[in-house]
């Protein structure tokens, strides 16, 4: 695995001063599945799209062969536009500064590109602008459907697998951050408790989605 992977999903924390109403009422900690036992089982098949294949590099993030890039992301709840981001100087997985963005991660496969895993990331509230495009992610159940729409109109379609309130730090980053491998797409936020001194949640929800053969 890349070494700044390592920081990736500690990086999904904007919250700044205090919470907003996301965090009052919580629903269960998981739906389906755990994470882990999805990520350890291999997924179906994605039929063969234009989007190239990423092979996987043990070094620096580096650009992926150029594809078309998703656009737009929509599931129960979530209607928002995807930005393609990087990593920031902290070695964290960068995210859109608007809360009603979310980021792809550009040097993963994008969702569709026939193996590995498509990231998307987005802060779940922001003191100021309020609750984030994926506080909705909490309340996802097992069996939703995810749609990801690139810039040329294409529209791929996924299922829910697994939804999961991990503590960041116990996130299995490795597993989530493949350019090869089964398809699969991975949405992420932050959840759990609020911590104050830190202006950031303990957890990070984890929803894990596989296409629609």
């Amino acid at each position: 695995m890349r070494a700044p992977v390592a920081a990736l999903v500690a990086g999904l924390a904007l919250a700044v001063g205090v919470p907003t109403a996301w965090a009052v009422t919580r629903p269960g900690p998981a739906a389906g599945p755990s994470v882990a036992s999805v990520l350890a089982t291999p997924a179906a098949p994605l039929p063969a799209v234009a989007a190239p294949a990423v092979t996987a590099r043990p070094a620096a993030p580096s650009a992926v062969t150029p594809g078309v890039p998703p656009a737009r992301l929509r599931l129960a709840g979530v209607d928002a536009p995807l930005d393609p981001v990087g990593v920031d100087p902290a070695g964290a997985m960068a995210l859109p500064e608007d809360v009603d963005r979310v980021g792809w991660y550009r040097f993963g496969p994008a969702p569709g590109a026939g193996e590995g895993t498509a990231v998307l990331a987005g802060h779940v509230d922001d003191a100021e602008q309020g609750l984030g495009a994926l506080a909705p992610l909490r309340e996802v159940e097992d069996g939703a459907e995810v749609q990801v729409t690139d810039a040329s109109g294409a529209v791929t379609r996924w299922r829910v697998v697994s939804r999961e309130l991990i503590e960041k730090r116990a996130v299995p980053l490795a597993a989530l951050f493949q350019r090869t491998g089964p398809p699969r797409l991975v949405l992420l936020t932050c959840g759990g408790e609020f911590l104050p001194e830190l202006r950031s949640y303990a957890d990070n929800v984890v929803v894990v989605a596989e296409p629609v053969p």
